[in-house]
Formats: C-alpha cells, sequence, structure tokens
C-alpha cells in the first residue's frame, strides 16, 4: 500500500485555503464537486494530471465539513463526504466512514438510461430460437443482479469519452455492455451447477428450476451468443482481451478444484484464482470501454488495473460476507464456501495464527459442529481484519487508477462504486 504522509484539517482551522464551492453547483447537482490544486506544472501530463502535493476537497451537502489535505504522496477520496479512505493505510477502522453509507442507486444514477436501454435489449439478444433456453435465461436476468458490470462499461465509457471530447456513446460502447453482461451470467448459470447452489440471490438456480443438462446448454449457448456478438464488433483488440476472460474462468475453476481442502495454499494463489474467476471480467468491461472511447493505452492500462483491483476487492468483500452475514442476507448457507473446502482470504489468514483450524479442515469437517467451530476460528483469529485490510488495499489501488481521468460525475461515481463495495463490510 502506498505510503501517505500528512493531515486534514477541518475548514474552521487556520492556514486553510478557501474551496470556493458552491451549493449550487449544478453540473454536479448529486455529486461532490473536487478542484485538485497543482503545485508543479510538471505533474499535468498524461495520466499524473491529478497528482499534486495539495488537495481541495469541496462537499456539497452531503458533509458539514471542507477539508484541505497536504501531502507528499497523492491520496485518493471517494465521494460524498465520508471517510472511506480517510486513513486508509494506518488501519482505519472500517466503521469509520460509514456515516452517510452509499447506495448503489448513487453511482448507477447517472448511466439510469444505458441501464434502461441494456435491460431492454438483454432478452432479445440473448436469441428467441429455443423457448426452454429463453426460459432459463430468463430465470438469472430476472433474480436481482445489480447490472454492475454493465453499469462499470457506462461509466468508463462516458468518463474516458469525456477525454476524447466524445459527446454521446457509441453502438460499441452498448454492445459491450450487453456482451459483458451475458458472459457473466453464463458464468453464474455454470458455477451454480459446479457448486451445487440452489440458491442464486434468494431465488432457484437454473439447474434447480430446469434441470443440469438444461443449465449447461443454457450456459453454454450464452458463451456461444456472446462471442458471436463479440466478433461483430471488428475490434481485434478487444475481442482477444475478452476471450481471454472466457479462458480465465474455467482457469479459474480448475484451480479451485485442484486446492478444495488444501491448508497450504498461500495468498497469491488465492488472489490468482479470484483475478479468474471475478477481476478478469470487470478489468476486460473497463478497458475494452476506454478502447472504444479511443483512448491512448495509458489510459486504457490504468483502466484495466482500476477494474481489476476493484474486481479483486469484491471478491475479497464476498468471500468476507461468507463469514459475517446470515444466510437470508447472502441467499445461501452461511460459510458455504468453506464447507466445500473453498479457502478464501480470512481462512488462509486465520491458519497462520490457528493450527488447530488446520487439523479441522483437512478432516473435512468429519465431526457433528466442526464447521461451525471453523467459523469461529477465523473470526476469532484474526481472519476478518486481515482480510478487510487486503480489500482495503485494493480499493486504494482501484482509486489511485482513475487519477488520469478527467472530474466528472462518471468518474466520481467511479470512486463511490469502490467505497460502496467498502461499505459492505463495514
Amino acid at each position: 500500500m502506498m505510503s501517505v504522509t500528512g493531515k486534514s484539517i477541518d475548514f474552521a482551522g487556520k492556514n486553510l485555503v478557501s474551496c470556493g464551492c458552491s451549493s449550487n453547483a449544478s453540473s454536479f447537482d448529486r455529486y461532490t464537486v473536487r478542484n485538485y490544486a497543482k503545485l508543479n506544472s510538471n505533474n499535468s501530463k498524461g495520466c499524473g494530471r491529478d497528482h499534486g502535493a495539495r488537495k481541495l476537497v469541496c462537499c456539497k451537502k452531503r458533509s458539514t465539513h471542507c477539508r484541505v489535505s497536504s501531502m507528499k504522496t497523492a491520496q485518493p477520496t471517494v465521494n460524498g463526504g465520508t471517510h472511506a479512505f480517510e486513513g486508509l493505510t494506518t488501519g482505519l477502522d472500517l466503521k469509520g466512514y460509514s456515516e452517510d453509507p452509499i447506495s448503489p442507486a448513487r453511482f448507477f444514477e447517472v448511466v439510469a438510461d444505458d441501464l434502461l436501454t441494456l435491460n431492454k435489449n438483454l432478452q432479445s439478444i440473448v436469441g428467441a430460437e429455443n423457448p426452454v433456453l429463453m426460459s432459463a435465461a430468463e430465470q438469472i436476468f430476472s433474480a436481482g443482479g445489480k447490472r454492475m458490470r454493465p453499469a462499470l462499461v457506462f461509466l468508463v465509457s462516458r468518463a474516458t469519452a469525456e477525454l476524447l471530447g466524445l459527446k454521446e456513446l457509441t453502438a460499441k460502447h452498448r454492445r459491450l455492455a450487453e456482451i459483458i453482461e451475458m458472459i457473466h451470467t453464463a458464468s453464474l448459470i455454470h458455477d451454480d451447477v459446479l457448486d451445487e447452489s440452489d440458491l442464486r440471490r434468494g431465488k432457484k438456480t437454473v439447474h434447480q428450476m430446469f434441470g443440469t443438462r438444461v443449465a449447461v446448454l443454457a450456459g453454454d449457448f450464452m458463451f456461444a451468443q456472446s462471442s458471436w456478438y463479440l466478433a461483430n464488433l471488428e475490434n481485434i483488440q478487444v475481442i482477444k482481451l475478452i476471450s481471454q476472460v472466457i479462458k480465465d474462468f474455467a482457469s479459474g475453476e480448475i484451480k479451485q478444484a485442484s486446492s478444495l481442502f488444501d491448508c497450504d495454499v498461500q495468498l497469491d494463489e488465492y488472489l490468482i484464482k479470484s483475478y479468474y474467476k471475478t477481476a478478469s471480467l470487470i478489468a476486460a468491461s473497463t478497458k475494452g470501454a476506454a478502447i472504444f472511447s479511443g483512448a491512448d493505452s495509458s489510459v486504457t492500462e490504468k483502466m484495466y488495473e482500476y477494474g481489476r483491483n476493484l474486481g479483486l476487492s469484491f471478491q475479497v468483500v464476498d468471500d468476507i460476507l461468507d463469514f459475517t452475514q446470515s444466510a437470508e442476507q447472502l441467499g445461501k448457507p452461511a460459510g458455504s464456501d468453506l464447507a466445500k473446502g473453498n479457502l478464501t482470504a480470512p481462512v488462509i489468514f486465520a491458519l497462520e495464527k490457528e493450527p488447530k483450524l488446520r487439523d479441522i479442515i483437512e478432516s473435512e469437517f468429519s465431526e457433528v459442529g466442526s464447521l461451525e467451530e471453523a467459523i469461529n476460528l477465523v473470526k476469532s483469529c484474526g481472519g476478518i481484519e486481515r482480510a478487510q485490510e487486503l480489500a482495503k488495499e485494493k480499493a486504494d489501488l482501484a482509486i489511485q487508477s482513475l487519477q488520469c481521468l478527467p472530474q466528472s460525475v462518471f468518474r466520481l461515481a467511479l470512486e463511490d462504486m469502490v467505497a460502496y463495495n467498502l461499505q459492505r463490510i463495514a
């Protein structure tokens, strides 16, 4: 994690610079307005344009304070006057920033029309050749997903389009978002089969509704259909990028299956598997969006890093919630990953401190109550807290990657998405 020195001072103090903010900042009506002071004009080139030694943060209505931070290394902040990243590198208690909770509606709102169009198009682009496959697709499309991945495509598309002076999204931007959601949906159908999951977001899974054979075929069909639409985008860079994602899905599943109940699994291996299964698609989504905006390679790579680290942070948070939320909240049994031998970040950290946990896991929970005992050991041995720090570290890296984007409601929404993810474990 990056090293930060400096402090934040309340606006009421002395030696502060007036931020000049207005409560009627019309162009950012729903979002915080930020201005970044530059002390060195050399910092205005390329992706380093927002890296200054001082930073002014103007908060509109969400917070009663404006504050100025002085630091040697640019500390990323999040939208809305919360404290999600204040003290990020010093082990801040996650509950310290949740005074102003971020709702997903807040960052989806700026691309609401884009998402509405996507929802209308999803059913039609899946195809109507086979009513059973259509019904299977409808089951998961209607299961209450947040459409986070296509929202990321739209947000990055619009944020990077402003760099190039584009006024509207292209048809390729929109088709990319649809392809990404189809690939994600296909992967969920197959994941549920492999994991023998009965519920997805509180609803019956496709294989529970239609049987394993139909579920596998439905997932295959959606992968194939998305590949066809991908080829029609006629951009070899994006085709290679998204095709690699489908390969990564398989690699991730194989890696996971080959390490079940393996207490010697290392954190690096866990992160590689998490990249394959989760972050690869998000990184490809954000980079592909920037490519279709015509952004240069330095920007597209930053968008890839944003998506990769956001995806890793999301996966770590999901793995924490598997221990801290109820079955009702999760939409599946709590501790289900551990029960199946899938050792995630909280378990890997706890294993470093508690030898007894290894014995329980290697017995594959053969004794009554052993799973509950293992869950309690993970919680009591600091596994949750260290996993929280890992999620925060990846979130910090994601925020840093946004520094190359101009200030806009879209960039701020991308920052909000990172903060919202951390708030899930606050």
